[in-house]
């Protein structure tokens, strides 16, 4: 699985990473993870407001930092494919 955050770096960005890392190990989870920090990049993929939460290509959330339970919901089917 592929676990991205898309943002400059700010707090928002970082708490995002931090917790999707964190749910992710908590699973058992084998990932990926990668920071995108590239704003082109970032409005290549639809993007307008960040932080963004993109799992295997498909963005999840973007403009707010999911809850643990979103999170679990969107990372543990995606980590099972």
């Amino acid at each position: 699985m592929k676990i991205e955050v898309l943002g400059p770096g700010c707090d928002k960005c970082e708490s995002l990473a931090g917790k999707a890392k964190a749910v992710a190990d908590r699973l058992g989870l084998q990932y990926d993870f990668e920071k995108v920090k590239d704003f082109n990049e970032i409005a290549k993929r639809g993007v307008l407001v960040t932080p963004a939460l993109v799992v295997n290509g498909e963005v999840k959330a973007m403009g707010r930092v999911p809850n643990e339970e979103e999170l679990v919901r969107w990372l543990q089917p995606a980590g099972q494919e």
